[in-house]
């Protein structure tokens, strides 16, 4: 038999890493200090987690595919990586699935992975841990193409004894694994949007959409699962903020299941290594009728937001 694809590979490997790193942002937690830094201000935080854990994925990623171009958010000295940080395993099931044949030809230098190490970092101090997620991103030729979503805390209110965490995957043109996909309810309109980041910009856009109800929670990874599993049926964030490695897991994974994610101009993300970081013109996602979303946003916020 031939060995598996690379994608498939990196894909198997991303697992593991990202069930690591989830181990890590408990243990972080658990041991109570959580050595919290500001970047840029009072909502823009970086923890012990949000280090050890880039790290992680950073160098075990480095260590089996060289070539590779892995951009993490958090700006680290390159110091030397400690063995226990260091996760070398795959997950078996992931190189058993065929590769998507459009995918089987790819070299390690055309892959860029897209990292965020602790996604909802202010819920993580906050102790709203459902809303904390680790993003791997696999982009291709500019396009998110596979992506890994760990969420460490899943389940963490069923009590003692539960299992806790989840690793959600997915490969455009094979489908995304590790949830149950669930439409949002017929007819209703349920925005989930920022928790921390709101503007009157964010809401006068929210209320254009005349929504039946609006979520707010942390993180971008957190937000597209509440598309997946049916809890929202749009994703609205009319302000600049958000990141490649916030964007790039979630969309692989949402466009696997025939969902839609795009700036709220209607422009598709690009994640080549040398694009710039910042998604300027906010996220309009759907898993369903993204176009009657899109065909609501107003003018004057189109206007407001320059690509």
């Amino acid at each position: 038999m031939a060995s598996p694809a690379l994608l498939m590979r990196v894909v198997a490997s991303a697992y593991s890493v990202a069930e690591k790193a989830a181990t890590i942002v408990r243990n972080v937690m658990a041991a109570g200090d959580l050595g919290i830094v500001e970047k840029t201000g009072a909502n823009d935080l970086q923890t012990k987690a949000d280090r050890l854990v880039q790290m992680s994925i950073c160098a075990s990623l480095a260590r089996k595919f060289p070539k590779v171009t892995i951009i993490g958010e958090e700006e680290l000295p390159s110091d030397e990586v400690t063995e226990e940080l260091i996760e070398d395993g795959h997950c078996e099931e992931i190189l058993k699935k065929t590769c998507p044949a459009q995918y089987t030809g790819i070299k390690e230098e055309e892959l860029v992975i897209w990292v965020d190490p602790l996604d909802g970092t202010k819920e993580y101090t906050e102790g709203l841990l459902d809303h904390v997620t680790v993003l791997i991103g696999i982009a291709y030729r500019g396009k998110a193409i596979a992506g890994v979503i760990n969420q460490p805390y899943y389940n963490y209110e069923a009590g003692a004894g539960a299992v806790l965490g989840r690793t959600i995957w997915g490969v455009l043109g094979m489908g995304a694994f590790g949830f149950q996909l669930t439409e949002s309810p017929a007819g209703k309109h349920i925005i989930v949007t920022t928790r921390s980041h709101s503007s009157t910009l964010v809401n006068d856009c929210i209320s254009a959409l005349n929504p039946d109800s609006v979520i707010r929670v942390g993180g971008a990874g957190n937000k597209i699962i509440q598309l997946i599993e049916g809890k929202a049926s749009a994703y609205v964030f009319a302000s600049p903020g958000c990141k490649k490695w916030d964007t790039c897991a979630p969309e692989a994974i949402l466009h696997a299941v025939g969902g839609k994610i795009t700036d709220i101009h209607g422009n598709s993300f690009q994640y080549n290594k040398d694009v710039k970081h910042m998604n300027s013109a906010g996220v309009l996602a759907a898993l369903r009728n993204y176009d009657y979303y899109a065909s609501r946003i107003p003018n004057n916020v189109k206007q407001s937001l320059v690509p």
